[in-house]
């Protein structure tokens, strides 16, 4: 299995859900929208539960990397990029504002080429799962992005073309993983970080507030959601 079609998969769903805004798919976006606790759920399973056991069996500064990975999307999202939230952005921003969220989100996007490349370097049924995890918050992130610039008077296809530069990005990391040491020694464990900062400190604030059932059942779904991943690739990827 290549890691590198998995990521250009993955990086299809930037794409995807600038369309839904640019296009204004008002169903597209709330089905993404109540995609955002399943693929919550689903990727703190894979990350606690799939990939934590794997980077700190077998490195001892495993932590340290996984903590660095967390205070680095923090910073590129909340310092370099002041104006950020997932989902759609319905007030005016200025046209800085779309810069610095392609900046700070392209750093998560690269490391989410990373996770898809380190994982498969361990198992192809790892890799699966993280692309998985990566697929399922590639849609609110193009939903994102695209929202910010059309909010920040950018055009359509400019809004667009901002999501492929997120995707772009997606496969660099991949890329990159095989080519640097330190990423394909060190990468699992950092994008660990990354991914569990997506998670639980901008996924989870997003729907947390709302009421009802249906977010904290979508939730928890995501979790069993990877129970079930994992028994369907078990035998038949290893």
């Amino acid at each position: 299995m290549s890691p590198l079609g998995f990521a250009a998969a993955a990086a299809l769903g930037n794409v995807i859900g600038a369309l839904a805004v640019v296009r204004h798919l008002r169903r597209g976006l709330k089905f993404i929208d109540a995609c955002l606790a399943f693929g919550a759920g689903f990727m703190l399973a894979v990350t606690l539960l799939g990939v934590l056991p794997e980077v700190l069996r077998d490195s001892s500064s495993a932590a340290l990397y996984i903590l660095l990975g967390y205070f680095a999307v923090h910073i590129a999202q909340h310092v370099l990029t002041p104006h950020f939230h997932f989902g759609e952005e319905t007030h005016r921003v200025s046209p800085a504002a779309g810069n610095s969220a392609l900046l700070g989100l392209s750093l998560h996007t690269f490391f989410d080429g990373v996770a898809i490349a380190s994982g498969f370097l361990v198992s192809s049924r790892l890799g699966v799962l993280l692309f998985l995890a990566v697929l399922l918050h590639k849609l609110p992130e193009g939903v994102t992005i695209a929202s910010v610039m059309v909010a920040g008077g950018r055009s359509r296809p400019q809004a667009v073309g901002a999501a492929a530069v997120l995707g772009g990005a997606t496969v660099l990391g991949v890329l990159l993983t095989g080519q640097i040491q330190p990423l394909a020694l060190h990468g699992l464990a950092l994008s660990a970080g990354v991914t569990l900062y997506v998670a639980a400190s901008n996924l989870v604030p997003e729907f947390q507030s709302k009421r009802g059932w249906l977010s904290p059942l979508a939730f928890v779904g995501g979790g069993a959601g990877f129970f079930l991943t994992e028994l369907l690739l078990e035998g038949w990827i290893s």
